[in-house]
């Protein structure tokens, strides 16, 4: 299941930036990405929603919210009103990989529990290295569906679904685990994330 729900570029944006200024004004690209992604995660099985919207990719480092990752290397693949928005708060680094934060955190944008997630996550993320937490990624459900075809250089990224993200791993996870919802929780966020996909759906 491929989100029809629109990315949002705002949100997206405005937790790039919680992230960076968490990190003392800036913050490594990828390391970034893989919080917004455990951020997203979170949410969704918690609330029903993503906090970003964004559309997700299985690639060699995990899964990475694609237009997320343009944000963070203000891609060209951004529309004109996304780049003017993403890049009155935020800028690369030189020809490091890293993101800075240039511009205050607009905390309306983000909702109160959208703020909460990704406090939780950096609580409890954000000392490890971005290597380490695309290892940590690598042991999740909807990147495992890729694995073997990533390893094997069948192919260079897959096109993940929000469904998977409601799956637990296989196996525990040597690394502190905020994805301890009750069966009964984590039934009503899925119902009403489908609810929400079936409208987007029927609106496209």
């Amino acid at each position: 299941m491929k989100t029809v729900i629109e990315f949002d570029v705002e949100k997206a944006t405005q937790a790039l930036n919680y992230l960076a200024q968490k990190e003392g004004g800036k913050i490594d690209k990828m390391k970034a990405i893989k919080l917004v992604w455990l951020a997203d995660r979170f949410h969704l099985r918690k609330y029903g929603r993503p906090i970003s919207n964004d559309s997700y990719l299985a690639m060699e480092y995990g899964p990475v919210g694609s237009s997320v990752k343009d944000i963070a290397d203000s891609s060209d693949f951004l529309s004109s009103e996304e780049a003017k928005y993403s890049s009155a708060y935020l800028k690369p680094d030189g020809k490091k990989h890293f993101i800075e934060s240039i511009g205050e955190v607009d905390a309306d944008i983000l909702s109160e529990t959208d703020l909460e997630t990704l406090d939780l996550v950096y609580s409890k993320y954000g000392k490890e290295h971005a290597l380490e937490l695309a290892h940590m990624s690598h042991l999740f459900p909807e990147w495992k569906k890729f694995e073997r075809e990533i390893l094997t250089n069948s192919i260079s990224r897959g096109n993940m679904s929000y469904a998977d993200f409601f799956k637990n791993p296989e196996e525990e996870i040597p690394y502190e685990n905020i994805f301890n919802e009750k069966k009964e929780e984590l039934e009503i966020a899925e119902k009403i994330f489908n609810e929400s996909f079936l409208v987007a759906s029927f609106w496209e």
